[in-house]
């Protein structure tokens, strides 16, 4: 996985906390952070998250080499 594929998975997953908490308990920490919605800061993380889910976006469709994944044996689980 190349470098900027690991930093835009780190920002979805960010992305995705974020909305869980503003699913859950309806506190936007991006928000709380940079003191609003509005906020340039604000702004910034939630476009940064959206390119991120764009790139994330050709994990769906990429190609699995076989053997890339571990192969466990199935006699010693």
């Amino acid at each position: 996985m190349h470098t900027v594929q690991r930093i835009a998975l780190v920002l979805t997953v960010i992305g995705a906390l974020n909305w869980g908490l503003v699913g859950f308990f309806q506190f936007d920490a991006v928000a709380a952070l940079f003191d609003g919605v509005e906020s340039a800061g604000a702004r910034l993380v939630y476009g940064l998250v959206g390119i991120a889910g764009l790139i994330n976006l050709g994990l769906l469709f990429k190609s699995w080499e076989p053997g890339t994944i571990e192969e466990r044996d199935p006699a010693t689980v």
